[in-house]
């Protein structure tokens, strides 16, 4: 029987062994892998082709919001992410919809939720908790225009909003600067924004608005 391999990405060691915990009970041949930032997450996501599965945490190191479920449904768009968040507001749970979420959990669920959930997607089906929020056009949009990024044309826009020049893009990415240049020129062409500032701003709509609970 071929295993069911989850990748758990959460920055809390002690969370991702409740979820663990969870999963061992919800899947029969189970596999899993972690991590603990958005970094870590984009290299197991190279070297593990055959993930089934991700539940993702909002508020790992190096993430902006929602920038790392917009990059793995770039990414990986045949992969189904369900976001697992201790901010379970309405507003979040309908933009974690919105950005291509196939599930949501709140981390106050219990244990049976979070198997009943991760069933439910890994069947094809998709799993949200109740939600009273109206469906946000501006996050449409958003969703829209990130679409037309590759995922590294997205990493060089994430560098952007940090505020770097294209040679310490060059360096973080290891790409020539040249190269960086082309993708900036990409980027404001595609996100139909007049410089980086705008394009920055952009991201910043990625994050929840007053922030994300830890």
């Amino acid at each position: 029987m071929t295993a069911t391999k989850i990748l758990v990405a959460d920055d809390h060691p002690l969370f991702r062994a409740a979820v663990l915990h969870a999963l061992q009970g919800a899947v029969e041949n189970l596999s899993t892998v972690e991590a603990s930032s958005a970094s870590t997450l984009t290299a197991l996501l190279a070297e593990h082709p055959d993930l089934q599965l991700v539940l993702l945490d909002l508020t790992m190191p190096g993430a902006r919001g929602f920038s790392s479920l917009v990059y793995l449904r770039g990414e990986r768009p045949e992969l189904p992410v369900i976001v697992i968040s201790s901010n379970d507001h309405p507003p979040v749970i309908r933009r974690a919809q919105q950005f291509g979420a196939a599930g949501f959990i709140p981390k106050s669920s219990p244990v049976e939720t979070i198997r009943t959930a991760v069933r439910t997607v890994l069947e094809g089906g998709t799993w949200f908790p109740p939600i009273t929020a109206e469906r946000s056009e501006s996050d449409a949009r958003l969703a829209a225009r990130l679409a037309q990024l590759t995922p590294q044309q997205f990493r060089v826009l994430l560098c952007i909003a940090d505020g770097l020049l294209n040679k310490q893009i060059a360096y973080d990415l290891g790409l020539a600067e040249n190269t960086v240049k082309v993708h900036v020129t990409a980027i404001l062409k595609k996100l139909e924004c007049n410089s980086r500032t705008q394009a920055a701003v952009l991201v910043k709509a990625l994050e929840q608005e007053g922030g994300i609970d830890p």
